[in-house]
């Protein structure tokens, strides 16, 4: 079974992400049984779906979990819904801000994830990580990739989906305005090699009860 696990590349003017240090500490592990593969996206409008959809014809994977930095957030955030909108508060790193553009000219409005995001959230906490189930990816590259993601793979039996997780502590640390939450690196790395483990270990479920009625995984 093959996992890739996507994060981006710092933006805002940071010199970090969290999102992909702790995707870049899990490439190449194996979790309970499956190989993961860590792949960087850019924080560019006009390359991170190129860049992704690269990385699934290269990689074939069963599971894609896509990570992403959201400030202020204090857990980690399981998204349940992406919708067909760029709407910038900020430029990207390559300085476009897009404004009330689709993701997918003629696409769905919206992709939900196909991850079992709830049994996600109940097996993280009961692991004793912070999680819940979050209701906007927002509307910038974050939500874009989830997005495409889920465009991307939709009918094809891949679960995939997106997960949110908070500041590192050196970010937070220099953030201008009130104090936002911020988790050590450790912390996240070892909470998102749970989640994969949860993951691929609800897949490997589904795969042996779709044997056993004769159907097929969804």
């Amino acid at each position: 079974m093959r996992v890739l696990l996507t994060g981006f590349e710092p933006f805002g003017g940071q010199s970090l992400n969290p999102s992909w240090e702790v995707a870049r500490a899990l490439h190449g592990e194996v979790i309970a049984g499956a190989q993961v593969t860590a792949v960087q996206l850019p924080c560019v409008f006009a390359q991170a779906l190129p860049a992704l959809k690269q990385a699934l014809a290269s990689h074939r994977p069963d599971i894609v979990l896509a990570l992403g930095q959201a400030e202020g957030r204090c857990d980690f955030s399981v998204e349940r819904v992406a919708i067909n909108v760029q709407d910038a508060r900020i430029p990207d790193n390559a300085g476009a801000q897009p404004i009330d553009v689709p993701v997918a000219a003629g696409g769905p409005a919206a992709y939900f994830s196909s991850l079992p995001i709830k049994a996600l959230v109940a097996g993280l906490r009961a692991a004793g990580f912070p999680a819940s189930v979050s209701q906007t990816a927002g509307t910038f590259v974050c939500n874009q990739v989830f997005y495409g993601l889920q465009h991307a793979l939709a009918g094809q039996g891949v679960h995939s989906g997106f997960m949110h997780v908070p500041l590192l502590p050196e970010q937070a640390a220099h953030w201008a305005g009130p104090n936002l939450p911020s988790w050590p690196a450790s912390l996240m790395v070892a909470g998102v090699q749970q989640a994969l483990a949860l993951l691929v270990q609800h897949r490997q479920q589904g795969l042996a009860d779709a044997v056993l009625t004769g159907g097929t995984l969804n």
